[in-house]
């Protein structure tokens, strides 16, 4: 019974490893690119079982997860200090050409706003990104914060899609548009460093796809693709930054990455994951902040739990277009534009039906 047991294991593991690589747009196949971390050690622990299990399910259940963890593994160790770094490491200096943003799911009933705010006197970004933030969080953030970091673009919704910008820096002809849906905002402005150069910064929150939310990822993998194409059509100094309801390794992620041409600085450093904060078991990178070419990394962290669902995290950069051509800078093939284009038409298309 134990030797069927564990192989039946090792088999459903393997399926839903499989699964994830299905081409569709459902939720309930979407979610499986999210746990597998989980799943890798799943199938690890399960092994020893598998091995001393009867013959034939003995090599039945050892190979599935023998599969399972190689499949996952080729997914996640790119996230980790085994893998070569994607956006190379700042040289000490030059800090006027360096930007420290922090990025926070505050999580909208969540009412711990001086966990926040202490956060952010403690590290005093230059730019200050809030998601899920209503006009509640807009008055607790308003008073601590107008007169250090006076330059704002505010959008207070009651639908978990509300976002902030406060930023210590000058913004350039900031802009709420509303990408693929009428009720999902996102940001977009240019950032005037001190040392005088601008560069870019698109602020993301798409919907996830989840019960209760989507039933299918199209309207998510559209906004950010719609993202990555503008950003390859005009390729200048860009951040991109949010909580993308996606994970780091997800093919729209990727896909994402190669169409843009951006770089993400988590890539052979660690997974930093921000959700969810209250269940180590399950948690996964759904917080990001990505890079063009022109910028290297100063310092990238997660920082402690301020009542949410999401750990904040804090990430420093620096403008040094002059170093560029150290990077790899992913490039999508005229397929994987083709498929870009053909999301975001679709997902206007869907959207405008609905």
């Amino acid at each position: 019974m134990i030797s069927i047991a564990s192989a039946g294991l090792g088999l459903l593991l393997l399926g839903i490893t499989l699964v994830a690589r299905l081409r569709v747009t459902w939720w309930w196949i979407r979610v499986a690119e999210f746990p597998r971390v989980q799943l890798a050690i799943a199938a690890l622990l399960l092994l020893p079982l598998c091995v001393v299990a009867d013959a034939p399910w003995s090599w039945i259940g050892s190979g599935a997860c023998l599969l399972v963890i190689a499949i996952q593994l080729a997914y996640i160790l790119p996230w980790t200090p085994l893998w070569p770094v994607q956006v190379k490491a700042a040289r000490p200096g030059l800090d006027e050409r360096c930007l420290t943003l922090l990025v926070a799911n505050v999580l909208t009933p969540n009412r711990n706003a001086r966990a926040l705010i202490t956060q952010i006197r403690e590290h005093r970004p230059d730019l200050v990104l809030t998601l899920e933030s209503d006009d509640w969080w807009q008055e607790q953030l308003d008073a601590a914060l107008n007169q250090e970091w006076p330059e704002a673009v505010r959008v207070p919704l009651d639908n978990l899609y509300g976002m902030h910008l406060y930023s210590r820096l000058p913004l350039v002809d900031p802009e709420v548009q509303w990408l693929i849906q009428d009720d999902i905002p996102s940001i977009h402005t240019g950032v005037r460093l001190p040392c005088g150069d601008e560069v870019r910064l698109h602020a993301l929150h798409p919907r996830p796809p989840a019960p209760g939310e989507s039933e299918e990822s199209l309207w998510r993998d559209a906004e950010l693709l719609l993202v990555g194409k503008a950003i390859h059509e005009d390729p200048v100094p860009t951040l991109v930054a949010g909580d993308l309801n996606d994970v780091a390794w997800s093919r729209t992620t990727r896909l994402f990455c190669r169409v843009s041409g951006m770089l993400d600085p988590r890539r052979g450093r660690g997974m930093f994951s921000t959700f969810h904060a209250s269940y180590p078991l399950l948690r996964w990178p759904l917080d990001h902040v990505f890079t063009s070419e022109h910028f290297t990394l100063k310092a990238m962290r997660s920082l402690p739990h301020i009542g949410s669902d999401h750990f904040p995290i804090l990430t420093t950069v620096c403008f040094r277009p002059a170093r560029a051509d150290e990077h790899d800078t992913p490039e999508a093939n005229a397929d994987e534009h083709l498929e870009a284009r053909d999301t975001v038409h679709e997902g206007k298309e869907r959207e405008q039906q609905e």
